[in-house]
């Protein structure tokens, strides 16, 4: 089993002291988001590697020599300013210095950045994307080997930020300009740019269509060969492992305008207060009803 820390929420941002809690104390419990009473237990145990996703892996760095599990870093960089990214968020500045030293003490392979989502506007558009995906590239030369790109999609947050987002729909044209001004930029740096789970992957551009987590990369991870693939909606497009999030919907401080996780604002700042770092479940508490399975391998 692999964990995914999380993307439903930003546990290292936000929640990191709870889920070490969980760690040193060996399992964590995982209401489903669509039947509520039930909730997974998970020992860790039973768990061969952790991915972490976060945008502020600061309050991580002190505790990578706390896991015994293999650890993925899955780290999301992108060039939006506060308009569209309102949380509270160390500068791009600290955050590259932080993946620095992490890639020292994981591996470049063990360390990805998300530049995702993409979207243009009039303030936002491919200019600006090519000046700074190359201020990107600049600063992590020989720190990652891989940059996973997406663009954003039709989100039900998406649509209710319309307005604040001002983004417009992408042309053959702009999918062209991105997809080989930034295969250029990641090739001069020795860096893979690359696609999952898009309705268009730009490999006739120079991206590479690959996995936010390969069956080959779980492999190398855990020595295993038997994970399942990860179930998509979209049918055959995403090969990555299946994974079990520990997170929960709403309940991201970043607030991000694009996020497909915090559909409702006024639930997220809800389940903020219902957060327990004592608590074996990310929000709120285990309830005399609910009914707990323990989740194996």
């Amino acid at each position: 089993m692999i964990l995914n820390v999380s993307g439903r929420t930003d546990i290292v941002a936000h929640y990191m002291p709870w889920f070490l809690k969980r760690y040193q104390e060996g399992y964590v419990d995982v209401r489903n988001p669509f039947y509520p009473k039930q909730v997974s237990r998970i020992y860790f145990t039973d768990v061969d590697a952790i991915m972490f996703c976060t945008k502020n892996p600061l309050p991580l760095l002190d505790h990578l020599t706390e896991f015994t599990k293999p650890l993925l870093l899955h780290v999301t960089l992108t060039p939006y300013q506060k308009e569209i990214e309102p949380g509270i968020v160390p500068s791009k500045k600290d955050i590259i210095k932080a993946i620095q030293k992490i890639s020292a003490i994981i591996g470049k392979n063990r360390i990805v950045v998300r530049y995702d989502p993409i979207f243009l506007s009039d303030k936002y558009n491919i200019q600006y994307h090519n000046r700074c995906f190359k201020r990107l590239c600049d600063a992590l030369d020989g720190y990652i080997e891989t940059i996973i790109v997406s663009f954003i999609d039709d989100y039900k947050n998406v649509r209710k930020n319309k307005n604040i987002l001002k983004n417009h729909d992408f042309s053959e044209d702009d999918l062209r300009m991105i997809g080989t001004s930034f295969s250029a930029i990641a090739k001069s740096h020795h860096i893979k740019v690359q696609t999952c789970f898009e309705d268009r992957n730009l490999v006739e551009y120079g991206f590479v269509k690959g996995e936010c987590l390969s069956h080959t990369l779980a492999f190398q991870l855990t020595g295993r060969t038997d994970f399942k693939t990860l179930k998509s909606r979209k049918g055959n497009k995403c090969q990555c492992v299946e994974m079990v999030d520990i997170g929960a919907y709403n309940t991201c401080r970043h607030f991000c305008k694009y996020c497909y996780a915090n559909f409702d604002e006024s639930k997220v700042h809800t389940n903020i207060t219902l957060h327990n770092p004592n608590s074996s479940i990310l929000i709120g508490e285990i309830k005399p009803d609910d009914i707990i399975k323990i989740r194996k391998k």
